[in-house]
């Protein structure tokens, strides 16, 4: 450790890398949180019918679930090349990135909006449908608001993930820190680089986790 030299290190390389860590996490979280949402809901509220057809796409919509949240990311990202190519044209950088990253983040972020939807009181639910509430009105004015902070520790946890799986693209040349650390720490040796880059990643979980909490905190309050 006394041999490290951070004057080698790259800071307009790693100002750059930075960016792209951030354009990737912003994209994708973005993307999740519009993917992950409705299929939680779809999850949670297939998942209490009680017609046998409901039953069954709850468990087929689950099982496509659990396989995708099963595949580890590095594995995922070199099987969906094809589609990716087919949605954005390209399948490394910062763009070849980003489907990968919300096809393997969404059903995980699903999964969470089901379980935080499962903790609602149900007395609060019966009281809505006794008032004539309709399944639509159930969702958006009683299921989301009561679930809201369990929501967004939900998405603060994905969006922490999301960083970690933007430093594993690195691996197959995802673009970010991630990227960096791989080409400059582990085929280079530049173990500053990988320090720095390592230091980076760890700032921006902090700030994600914090500002997640602050906003759980809040809306729990409330």
């Amino acid at each position: 450790m006394s041999n490290l030299d951070f004057s080698k290190v790259n800071w307009d390389e790693m100002r750059v890398a930075t960016g792209d860590t951030l354009l990737m996490m912003g994209y994708a979280t973005l993307f999740t949180f519009l993917i992950g949402l409705p299929l939680g809901i779809l999850l949670y509220s297939f998942s209490r019918s009680n017609h046998w057809f409901i039953g069954l796409l709850y468990r087929v919509l689950s099982l496509i679930v659990n396989i995708l949240r099963s595949v580890p990311f590095v594995i995922l990202i070199v099987a969906l090349i094809p589609l990716t190519r087919a949605i954005v044209g390209v399948s490394m950088g910062v763009q070849g990135t980003i489907p990968p990253l919300v096809i393997g983040a969404a059903p995980f972020f699903a999964r969470l909006v089901e379980t935080a939807l499962r903790e609602v009181d149900r007395g609060v639910i019966e009281a809505s449908q006794a008032m004539g509430a309709s399944p639509l009105q159930v969702i958006r004015k009683v299921l989301l608001p009561e679930a809201l902070p369990g929501l967004i520790a939900g998405m603060t946890i994905t969006a922490v993930t999301l960083v970690s799986y933007t430093a594993m693209s690195g691996m197959v040349g995802g673009g970010g820190l991630g990227d960096l650390a791989i080409r400059y720490g582990y085929y280079r040796y530049q173990m500053e680089v990988m320090i720095v880059s390592v230091v980076f990643m760890v700032i921006l979980v902090q700030l994600l986790q914090m500002i997640g909490d602050r906003f759980v905190i809040y809306f729990t309050r409330k």
